[in-house]
C-alpha cells in the first residue's frame, strides 16, 4: 500500500495558466491540476478513459463538439479517444484521473499542455 500527500507530490508548471500534480500507479494516473482563469487546455485526444472532478472553480469542456460547463462538485467522464478541450472560466483546482495509465505523460509526451 502507499499513501500520498498532495502537498509532497511535486509540482510541474505546464505554462502560466497550467500547474500539474501527477501520481502514477500501475493501472492508472490521478492528476491534481491548478488552472489560472483565461487558461486553455487545446483539443486533444487520448487511448484513456478520464474522469474530471472540479474541487472548486469552473470549467467549460468542449467534447466531441459537444459543450459542458463544470463548476465546483461536479464530474463528468470523457471515453477514450474523443477530443475535447477546456477553457478555465475561473480559478479552478481538479482532479483527474485516467485509465490506463498516462504514459504520454510519463515520457514527457505532452506538449499540448506546455505551450
Amino acid at each position: 500500500m502507499l499513501q500520498y500527500n498532495w502537498a509532497s507530490v511535486p509540482a510541474e508548471e505546464m505554462n502560466p495558466h497550467i500547474t500539474r500534480r501527477a501520481i502514477h500507479t500501475g493501472n492508472m494516473t490521478i492528476a491534481r491540476l491548478t488552472l489560472k482563469k483565461g487558461g486553455v487546455v487545446p483539443v486533444h485526444h487520448h487511448i484513456n478513459e478520464q474522469v474530471s472532478f472540479v474541487i472548486s472553480g469552473a470549467l467549460k469542456f468542449t467534447i466531441g463538439g459537444e459543450v459542458k460547463e463544470l463548476r465546483a462538485g461536479e464530474c463528468l467522464v470523457i471515453p477514450p479517444d474523443v477530443p475535447h478541450g477546456v477553457e478555465v472560466l475561473e480559478d479552478t483546482d481538479v482532479i483527474d484521473t485516467f485509465a490506463p495509465k498516462r504514459m504520454d505523460w510519463i515520457t514527457g509526451d505532452d506538449a499540448y499542455l506546455r505551450k
